[in-house]
């Protein structure tokens, strides 16, 4: 799947994808601030002549990254549990479960960001309408408005969108893992019983090769559900 590696190389990179997130929600939030700073009507004008604040590309840019720190989890999450020495298990899985929070941390955030937007762009809609009614000549300000409530509701579709293939895959690449699992401790057991009947080395190796043969079996699921995932997400957009 994608993120392949050892485990210190799947942890090394949820982590540098963690900090560019990290950043490019901070970017997000200035964008916010100094977007609002203003009236609702200069807010729209800047966003005219700026296009970077154009930000539900952004938002979902940082969505599509959280979706892949998560994906990186689940894997790591696996891969721990096969470490022999219980001191380095344990210490991975507390570095696995650190980057679980921290990712479900900037998850929130982004959240409360896309419905605080919303509701501000409801609001500057309302004061339009207001202003419309009162002067009867700023028809084409309400549209530009609705345009970008649009906008903000398409975005944040998207982002419920994601998070639905986003927890299927889970779901599926959770049961690759339970599966796999399950596999090699009925090849360990299989393995110390022919042992002890000196079954020929010939049929041991036929044994590991059934074994690679199921690893990039699970290997292949997982590498679909995650091409599922994004096709189904390009095709949103």
């Amino acid at each position: 799947m994608e993120g392949g590696g050892t485990l210190s190389d799947l942890y090394q990179k949820s982590k540098k994808l963690l900090l560019g997130t990290r950043d490019a929600l901070e970017r997000l939030e200035r964008i916010d601030s100094s977007s609002y700073s203003s009236s609702s009507s200069s807010y729209y004008s800047a966003s005219l002549s700026n296009p970077a604040v154009d930000s539900p590309d952004l938002a979902l840019s940082i969505k599509k990254d959280i979706a892949q720190i998560q994906s990186l989890c689940v894997e790591m999450d696996r891969m721990w549990r096969s470490v022999g020495s219980r001191p380095q298990r344990d210490l991975w899985k507390r570095k696995v479960e650190q980057v679980a929070e921290e990712v479900d941390s900037l998850k929130e955030s982004l959240d409360k960001h896309l419905l605080r937007n919303q509701k501000r762009v409801l609001e500057a809609r309302e004061r339009t309408e207001l202003l419309q009614r009162a002067k009867g000549d700023s028809a084409h300000v309400l549209q530009d408005f609705d345009e970008e409530a649009q906008a903000m509701q398409s975005a944040r579709n998207s982002s419920l969108m994601l998070d639905e293939a986003y927890a299927t895959g889970v779901a599926v690449l959770s049961k690759y893992a339970e599966q796999r699992e399950r596999l090699k401790r009925a090849q360990r057991k299989a393995l110390d019983i022919l042992n002890t009947v000196g079954l020929s080395n010939a049929v041991l190796k036929l044994i590991e090769k059934r074994h690679r043969v199921d690893k990039w079996v699970a290997y292949a699921g997982m590498f679909f559900t995650l091409f599922v995932v994004y096709v189904f997400w390009r095709w949103t957009h």
